[in-house]
């Protein structure tokens, strides 16, 4: 009989990872040990994947506010700041919000509406819509805004996030403007030495206030691209894909992790005979239809990955070939024209319509959006995660 399982991606526990712990050894040995645990083999094109954070906290990457003030200071000037795009988060913003307010006399935060850019709305776009505002075009202050739309807490927090960030900025020792644009150049108007702390738009926000007359202008990739004070850092990324440690410290995201991934292909390999990819994930990219939030918040799903996880999905849509080209048939017919079919597939199948509705994304982007959503945020101690039969079709038997 034909197999009837598909892909199944299974969360793999580990030891708490510390600074200093062998990943290489510890993602093999609990990848070996799951599989002999619950009686299934590793086999050839498996995936195994680990959470970014684990690969940092072994690295121990990490920088503390006043490293990240200290940057901020010698990078922007100390004086008035302008803080443009960040996102609503108490895990990803609020402690890189303690330093960079550290490092100024005033900050001039500047927050985009409705939303921020991974989805977290500050008020619903039909309350915008039915005040008449415009938020292409229209920069309101924080007396503006609050006359317009009061205050709004987050669906899941509960948290009125312009008044904690403005909280922060102040305890920080700080000064603290708001402002609410959706074109970054309107910060200008305030200060001309800018901190843009957009993730996905950084390039773009950068090139408007540079050629818009702007004095200084860095992104959070900027600050912590090398070390501070013997801090970690991460050369390509910065402060971009850090998340809260404790109160006064952040985890950078994971730096120079292809080599690891290289060695934990080569090192289950050796272990077990099979040709296995391997890669490093952090947040996924799906979106939530109730917070509306997309989830995002790191520069790149997947910052180090092997050779056989680049490229897209070259797949044929079942449904398509079922409804046209085999309409006729059903049953065993039906069955073995679409297996045929499937076994005829050439190298690419872009923009052929027999692909239509298949994904169009990277590997690594699906992958580690089902990895993330396979180990979850929270404490099911499953940073590893285990995938079978993702590159398996309909013929696999």
């Amino acid at each position: 009989m034909s197999r009837m399982v598909g892909t199944v991606s299974r969360g793999i526990r580990a030891p708490i990872i510390r600074e200093g712990d062998d990943l290489v050894k510890i993602v093999t040995d609990s990848v070996l040990e799951a599989a002999r645990q619950e009686g299934y083999e590793v086999r050839d094109r498996d995936v195994v994947a680990m959470t970014e954070a684990i690969v940092a906290r072994a690295q121990g990457n990490y920088a503390t506010v006043d490293d990240i003030a200290q940057d901020v200071r010698e990078k922007l000037g100390g004086g008035t700041i302008g803080v443009v795009f960040p996102i609503l988060s108490r895990n990803r913003f609020a402690i890189c919000l303690r330093g960079i307010a550290k490092g100024a006399k005033k900050v001039v935060l500047q927050l985009s509406y409705p939303s921020d850019e991974v989805g977290n709305h500050l008020v619903d776009l039909d309350l915008v819509d039915e005040k008449g505002v415009n938020p292409y075009t229209d920069v309101l202050t924080l007396e503006h805004f609050r006359e317009l739309f009061g205050h709004i807490l987050h669906p899941f927090t509960g948290i009125d996030y312009i008044d904690y960030y403005a909280q922060l900025i102040r305890e920080s020792g700080a000064e603290v403007e708001i402002i609410f644009a959706n074109d970054p150049r309107a910060v200008l108007k305030y200060a001309d030495h800018v901190l843009t702390c957009d993730i996905h738009t950084r390039a773009r926000s950068k090139r408007l206030l540079k050629a818009a007359g702007a004095a200084v202008v860095c992104g959070l990739d900027d600050i912590l691209n090398a070390p501070v004070n013997g801090s970690g850092c991460n050369e390509k990324y910065g402060l971009l894909g850090s998340n809260k440690s404790t109160e006064d410290k952040v985890k950078l995201f994971p730096r120079d992790c292809q080599k690891l991934v290289e060695d934990i292909q080569d090192s289950l390999f050796k272990a077990t005979g099979r040709h296995v990819e391997v890669m490093v994930y952090g947040d996924g990219a799906f979106k939530d239809p109730v917070g509306k939030i997309w989830e995002l918040a790191d520069p790149v799903v997947s910052p180090a990955y092997t050779a056989g996880l680049e490229g897209t999905p070259n797949e044929l849509k079942l449904k398509y070939l079922a409804d046209n080209d085999f309409a006729a048939l059903s049953g065993e017919a039906l069955r073995e024209a679409i297996k045929s079919e499937i076994s005829k597939k050439d190298g690419s199948l872009t923009g052929k319509m027999a692909a239509q509705g298949t994904t169009p994304r990277r590997l690594t982007d699906l992958i580690g959006s089902l990895c993330d959503l396979t180990s979850g945020s929270g404490d099911k101690g499953t940073p590893i995660i285990h995938i079978q039969g993702y590159f398996d079709n309909y013929t696999a038997e």
